[in-house]
């Protein structure tokens, strides 16, 4: 059996330097006091205490000395973490696995390392969204499409994913390279994270746009007639001419099990109101969930989104369509808002106020879809962009339930998909972050 020896080093935390010199100087100022009390009580009091002083400050200073040559100080600590990071980010924009060939060979096969991206913080604010989605639209009815990811990755990347000074001049200045024949591919050559975002930025927003066929009301008749048409493919959750209410809470704090960060967006709605899946996919979980109540999980048919909608109605929280492992057409009513919830017993109302819990979780690969590896994105600026993208329903009053007016067709609904995995479902009750209302 081959046993391999790793040469440890420690070294301190940034700032751990510091607080280690100021215990040592504190424990000498202790030993000084204590001595000069002793020295005062001695003949020689005037040499004993000085000479004691001499000794004590060559021990503190050879301390210190080889605590700076030992552990290398604040800076050193500091800049290896800051190397660290950078190393770890580039892995995640690279998709590359920097193990020597000697390491892949002696690791165990368990242990294989696996190469996608673990965290993303999507920030992009909504006016960027929409100037980016108005240019892709433009540019594909121009025969030349450009897509609206590649050009909010090109920002992300130029500023590092900081968003808060962005104004649309910036898109534009964009859309000027690009008509004077400047390809993305050409912008972005010398941009080391540009790979990270497009990746990132795509997994959040690849199954927003594309073409799709719509029902439209002709005429004073309102007789229906499809429309081909090509943009924004997914929908608001709270139907149309329903009032609701929000704002960017994600990140909160939450108190119920355990303390923890609220990992959604709530929209206060009344109870009974319509509940419209936001993207087509695949019905994942359907059930009750001891922080989210009765929830409904959704996988986007790239399997790179997990859409939740939890708190939903007391005694009728879902559509008839909805059973795990259903396929969903974006626009469906899928259930009807409710406060259900904060209860290992199942449709209770616990929620004080009712309203729809919304979230929206990456998966780059399956080991992230549960446990303390899950990625949630704060999805306000999303909610704002689809303000304007309601649905129109209608209730069945034999059955009470509400369904939309004009329907919906993509071409991903006429593919096929794989089938739910076994293990597929998030378990009721075992994942809080779902419900982290």
């Amino acid at each position: 059996m081959n046993i391999i020896k790793r040469k440890i080093i420690w070294r301190p935390e940034p700032g751990q330097f510091g607080r280690m010199v100021h215990i040592r100087r504190n424990f000498v100022i202790m030993i000084v006091v204590i001595f000069n009390k002793v020295g005062e009580r001695m003949f020689c009091v005037f040499k004993l205490r000085h000479i004691i002083y001499i000794l004590l400050a060559a021990v503190l200073l050879s301390g210190g000395i080889a605590v700076i040559a030992g552990y290398g100080g604040r800076d050193t600590a500091k800049k290896d973490v800051q190397e660290i990071q950078q190393t770890e980010m580039q892995n995640a924009i690279a998709g590359e696995n920097n193990e020597t060939e000697a390491t892949k060979a002696t690791a165990l096969p368990s242990a294989e390392k696996k190469d996608f991206i673990k965290w993303v913080e999507f920030n992009v604010p909504c006016q960027a969204m929409r100037d980016a989605l108005e240019y892709d639209i433009a540019m594909y009815e121009a025969g030349t499409p450009v897509s609206w990811v590649d050009l909010l990755a090109y920002l992300g990347a130029k500023n590092g994913g900081d968003f808060s000074k962005y104004k649309t001049a910036d898109m534009e200045k964009l859309k000027k390279k690009l008509q004077e024949g400047i390809g993305i591919e050409e912008l972005t050559r010398d941009m080391k994270y540009f790979s990270y975002y497009q990746k990132a930025y795509g997994a959040v927003l690849n199954g927003f746009v594309g073409p799709y066929q719509i029902e439209k009301k002709a005429g004073e008749s309102g007789e229906k007639q499809w429309e081909e048409a090509y943009g924004l493919k997914v929908f608001s959750p709270i139907a149309k001419g329903y009032a609701y209410n929000d704002f960017d809470d994600f990140g909160t704090s939450r108190s119920y099990g355990y303390k923890r960060k609220h990992l959604g967006h709530d929209l206060m709605a009344l109870v009974g109101t319509p509940v419209v899946a936001v993207e087509s996919g695949t019905v994942e979980a359907v059930g009750w969930n001891q922080y989210g109540g009765w929830r409904i999980g959704i996988r986007s048919f790239d399997r790179q989104r997990y859409y939740y909608y939890a708190h939903l109605r007391k005694n009728m929280p879902y559509n008839a369509c909805v059973t795990e492992g259903a396929t969903i057409k974006a626009g469906d009513v899928i259930g009807y808002v409710g406060r259900t919830g904060y209860s290992a017993k199942e449709n209770v109302n616990n929620i004080d106020t009712p309203h729809l819990h919304f979230g929206i979780q990456l998966i780059f690969d399956e080991s992230q879809k549960d446990g303390n590896n899950e990625i949630w994105i704060d999805c306000y600026q999303i909610m704002q962009l689809l303000s304007g993208r309601r649905v129109e329903t209608v209730k069945n009053e034999e059955t009470k339930e509400y369904s939309r007016v004009l329907d919906f067709h993509e071409p991903a609904l006429d593919q096929e998909h794989p089938p739910l995995k076994d293990d597929a479902s998030h378990d009721p009750g075992m994942t809080p972050e779902e419900g982290g209302e």
